[in-house]
């Protein structure tokens, strides 16, 4: 236990801080020569003490799992390496091929590039994903990564994320989707239909996710107009 501490000790001292979220703080280090990301918890003062630490463990719990469900369904997303428990941080692999699918999309609208190839791509993975029920809870563009090289698209940070077989959470992920590419990427509503389109192609079970789907626009324009 002690060379285990030891090992994670040098690893951390030589990670570097990338950003700080609601949740998570994110660094970038090397995991026995695999370049790294060190995603660590950290505690919530608002919350009671034990609260916090029960909710942050079952964080990390779910996250692990529906990344490995992930794997096993062949949908191309981060390899854990190391989880530490008493740390709340959890060690996976650093995807260092490819840019976010929002700088991406940015990119081509500025440089005028046709970027519609990627919509099946997204609906493809997207459909797998919930074929083997994972709700990721914060679908957007910048949780996309993209290689035009290889064509691979990588989905990143599970930490919403849960397992459901409801109709109700899949239509609501779509939805979030949805919202994000419309407000971060003008012009984009044919894109997102060609996602959808290739969700209904990939997925047996799409016809009533995407009648959900329209059931939760429902409901977000009610509040809209409500205010």
């Amino acid at each position: 236990k002690q060379f285990r501490l030891w090992v994670l000790q040098v690893i951390e001292m030589d990670s570097q801080l990338m950003y700080q979220g609601a949740e998570a703080r994110i660094y970038s280090c090397n995991f026995f020569g695999k370049p790294c990301i060190l995603k660590e918890r950290f505690t919530k003062k608002y919350r009671v003490a034990e609260l916090d630490q029960k909710i942050t463990q079952q964080r990390i719990n779910q996250e692990v799992r529906t990344i490995a469900r992930c794997r096993r369904h062949g949908i191309a997303c981060p390899a854990v390496y190391h989880v530490d428990n008493e740390k709340k941080s959890i060690y996976m692999e650093h995807v260092t091929d490819g840019k976010t699918v929002r700088d991406f999309i940015h990119s081509s609208q500025q440089e005028g590039r046709d970027f519609s190839s990627l919509a099946p791509k997204i609906g493809a993975t997207l459909a797998a994903m919930h074929d083997c029920d994972v709700i990721h809870g914060d679908l957007t563009t910048s949780n996309m990564l993209y290689c035009q090289a290889t064509g691979k698209l990588t989905l990143i940070d599970f930490g919403l994320s849960s397992v459901s077989g409801l109709t109700e959470d899949k239509g609501v992920d779509l939805y979030v989707l949805e919202r994000a590419i419309l407000s971060s990427h003008p012009n984009t509503e044919r894109f997102f239909q060609q996602v959808l389109d290739e969700y209904q192609r990939s997925s047996s079970k799409a016809a009533s996710v995407i009648g959900k789907l329209d059931e939760v626009r429902l409901r977000g324009r009610k509040r809209t107009m409500v205010g």
